[in-house]
């Protein structure tokens, strides 16, 4: 029983009785809103599916999509704070672009003497280390750069 409450520390509460409960093809976008709440954006995607978006921020460490079926059923869901998804995001990309594969960012912190906005990810680096994946954006709204810096304990830094 001991993993489970660990387990439930990690995923949230909410988002690990959700993954329990619903059914590939067979729960419904209404079970998924019962279970895990108003998504904080709604992807519409060229064949009627739809993907929801819930990000676990700010003391979070993910970002969840939750894949929906052209029919209303509930196909999956994944964390999309991950390397492979941090690798796609590349110099010239527009906010948009970034937040279609990311999702909301954990903070944004703006820097007027450099022109720069930088929005960051808090994401579990390896297990038990918090990292922050900064997403730097020139004057124009496009990415210039990318970094990682540790996420400071609460209370400090």
């Amino acid at each position: 029983m001991g993993w489970i409450a660990g387990l439930v520390g990690v995923l949230g509460g909410c988002d690990f009785v959700a993954q329990q409960e619903l059914k590939v093809g067979e729960s419904t976008i209404d079970d998924v809103r019962k279970l895990m709440g108003k998504p904080d954006m709604i992807w519409e995607e060229k064949d009627g599916s739809q993907v929801l978006e819930y990000p676990r921020a700010p003391a979070g460490t993910e970002t969840l999509q939750v894949k929906i079926s052209p029919e209303g059923k509930y196909m999956g869901m994944k964390n999309i704070l991950t390397r492979e998804n941090f690798a796609k995001i590349q110099p010239g990309m527009t906010y948009d672009g970034v937040r279609q594969i990311l999702g909301r960012a954990t903070e944004v912190v703006e820097f007027r003497m450099k022109q720069e906005v930088v929005w960051s990810y808090r994401h579990m680096a390896d297990p038990g280390r918090r990292q922050l994946f900064n997403v730097h954006f020139d004057a124009d709204g496009k990415v210039k750069t990318t970094s990682t810096s540790e996420d400071p304990p609460q209370g400090q830094g």
